[in-house]
């Protein structure tokens, strides 16, 4: 079996695939994307760091390949549905670099504070710019956290041993583990409004991309000092830029930007900016760290069929993946679903097994509905291995059960997710041999195949609704694919799920809210 390592690995992980019996592997780094996609036919599996793309074209040409193995945590440079599709793994090594991360935002919080940067560039043009560059201490001052991930915590008790007072800010992490731990749990607003200084460790979500601009400035303090070391693109370069120009902040720190390399950015014009090449997870540890790790999990997973770290696969062996595999993808799907449909915190995940499921162990699939449940929340860090420490650590309690009574089908999984402000039901099953069908949600039946673009509507059931939706979209060009109505028990509600061929864009779900017999419009993505 072949291994392709295609950009900058620790030797150490190297030299482990040299030494394993039944292992080749070819070290190719920089290669142009054609020149990548004209051998990848000949590789088992491809280690990866953050340079090369694997794209959707990329893995139309990879025939052979079972395995792509990222050496750190994010994944932003693969397709992993894409791969998914072709039946490719793709596993990242999430707990190598946390630590160095954490530090790094601490280091430039303190460059930043004590104009470090600024400092040594004077010096080395000859000035002694001593007191133009005066610093601020950063005792009792209030750090805001943005995102209580491993990483942001880690961040959060390193400023707590500086003595700065930590307000933290994750809407998908309870207030009672935040204080468990510590620290003070703020809505967004009040970590804007009191923060001396506000770092981020979210992951890049359409939710968060943009999520420090002009609005979330014009709330902070005067003078507030802003730390990005998580991803590009969640604070607004623009309207920071805007915001240090008329003095709202007084300082940012960034290792990551919208476009990397960033090239010739106006943010680097300000004096009150400094930043670094994406060196967050750059320390020898980190590296050694990671390059182990991707290289004994690309070997067990060829060698053994053992899975570790998989973001689009449960950790399982490889003969009960093949049982498993219809449960696991409609449990998954499951959890996204329910991701999308939920308010508030999750305090409980309540997990329903009716049926005959062949006395397989049916744990992965409880795995596999809290990855789909939680990769939403928290993308990065979750995989088919960690979800349930990362539910754990999030408060999130997690009970089964099972039962050999099934009515209706022959096998039924439900889940029940209890947040802070409500309680959902979703209930699936699989048709045939791999069909997986959701077959309820709450009181509604209903038969929907969870995959694509979606909209769920609750509407008044009585003649016309119907058709005034059908009307709406196709004024507006928009496809209906599939279409399924569920009605409520001994109720006067309809659920329709609408399966379309593009998204459905803000504006045409305001126009379907307006309509006189419509309740809610909801869009999915599964």
């Amino acid at each position: 079996m072949k291994v392709l390592v295609s950009d900058n690995l620790g030797e150490v992980g190297i030299k482990m695939f040299q030494e394993e019996e039944g292992i080749e592997v070819d070290v190719k780094t920089g290669l142009a994307p054609d020149e990548l996609k004209a051998i990848i036919g000949d590789y088992d599996a491809l280690a990866i760091r953050s340079a090369t793309k694997v794209t959707a074209e990329l893995l139309s040409a990879a025939k052979n390949l079972k395995v792509v193995g990222r050496a750190g945590i994010g994944l932003d440079n693969v397709d992993i549905p894409e791969a998914t599709k072709h039946g490719i793994a793709v596993m990242n090594t999430p707990g190598g670099n946390v630590v160095t991360t954490a530090e790094h935002a601490i280091s430039m919080m303190m460059a930043l504070t004590r104009n470090i940067p600024q400092g040594t560039a004077s010096l080395r043009a000859g000035r002694w710019d001593k007191k133009k560059l005066q610093g601020r201490e950063i005792y009792n001052k209030i750090l805001g956290v943005i995102g209580f991930g491993n990483i942001g915590s880690i961040v959060a008790d390193r400023a707590r041993g500086l003595k700065m007072r930590v307000l933290v800010h994750d809407p998908v992490v309870t207030a009672e583990r935040i204080e468990k731990a510590g620290f003070e749990s703020v809505s967004l607003e009040d970590l804007y409004q009191k923060a001396d200084y506000i770092t981020v460790h979210v992951p890049k979500l359409k939710a968060t991309l943009g999520l420090l601009n002009k609005n979330a400035f014009h709330q902070m303090k005067e003078g507030v000092m802003i730390i990005n070391c998580a991803r590009g693109g969640i604070v607004d370069e623009v309207d920071l830029h805007e915001a240090i120009t008329s003095g709202k902040v007084s300082g940012a720190a960034l290792d990551v930007y919208e476009t990397e390399p960033p090239g010739e950015s106006p943010l680097f014009e300000l004096e009150r900016v400094i930043g670094t090449p994406h060196l967050g997870a750059s320390t020898l540890e980190a590296q050694t760290n990671v390059a182990v790790a991707v290289a004994d999990q690309i070997i067990q997973y060829l060698k053994y069929n053992t899975i570790i770290n998989a973001v689009n696969v449960p950790s399982v062996t490889g003969e009960l993946l093949k049982k498993l595999s219809p449960f696991l993808t409609l449990a998954d799907r499951m959890g996204c679903l329910q991701a999308q449909l939920i308010c508030g915190p999750v305090k409980e995940v309540a997990i329903e097994y009716t049926g005959d499921f062949y006395g397989l162990d049916l744990s992965p699939v409880t795995t596999a509905l809290l990855n789909g449940l939680l990769t939403p929340m928290v993308k990065d860090d979750v995989n088919a291995v960690n979800a349930p420490v990362i539910a754990k650590e999030m408060g999130i309690k997690i009970s089964e059960t099972t039962s050999n009574d099934s009515i209706d089908y022959t096998c039924l999984i439900t889940a029940k997710i209890i947040t802070t402000e409500m309680t959902n039901i979703i209930s699936g099953t699989i048709f045939g041999k791999s069909d997986a069908r959701i077959v309820q949600i709450n009181n509604f039946r209903l038969e929907v195949i969870p995959e694509g673009h979606l909209a769920l509507i609750h509407n008044e059931d009585k003649p016309g609704a119907i058709g005034s939706i059908g009307v709406t979209l196709g004024q507006n060009g928009i496809n209906i694919a599939r279409m399924h109505v569920g009605q409520e028990r001994e109720g006067e509600r309809n659920i329709i799920f609408l399966q379309l061929d593009t998204p459905l864009p803000d504006s045409i779900i305001d126009q379907l809210k307006a309509l006189p017999m419509i309740k809610t419009v909801i869009p999915l993505e599964l």
